[in-house]
């Protein structure tokens, strides 16, 4: 008797336990739990690859330094290290030959006058 008692309280232990591991299973697979797992992971991958990215940013300028003072030393340099930028210029605009402005038939509020030779005249 107490042996079949224990293996009926032992087989619904384990129908107990495999039924609740299924249901957490599929719980997990829903599409809403699905979103929110792939958006977790999203976001961790970003995070490492934004720290991977940094450290790779302070490695360059730091070996650029480096590697700009072993030059500035090679060459004899004595360069100040805080030199201004130039001025910026001013470029002079390039004509459009083509403007209606440059028309001498061309009146203030007049119609648009085409040029013969206008290629981007509607034909």
């Amino acid at each position: 008797m107490f042996r079949r008692t224990f293996w009926f309280s032992t087989g619904v232990a384990a129908g107990v336990w495999a039924t609740t591991k299924v249901n957490r299973k599929l719980k997990q697979l829903t599409p809403e739990n699905l979103a929110v797992t792939a958006a977790n992971k999203a976001l961790e991958a970003g995070g490492r690859l934004k720290d991977r990215a940094v450290d790779f940013a302070f490695d360059v300028r730091d070996n650029m330094a480096r590697r700009e003072a072993e030059l500035t030393d090679a060459l004899g340099i004595d360069a100040p290290a805080d030199r201004e930028l130039p001025a910026a210029r001013r470029r002079a605009a390039i004509e459009n030959h083509n403007s209606p402005k440059n028309n001498p038939r061309y009146v203030e509020g007049s119609t648009y006058l085409t040029h013969p030779y206008n290629r981007n005249e509607d034909h």
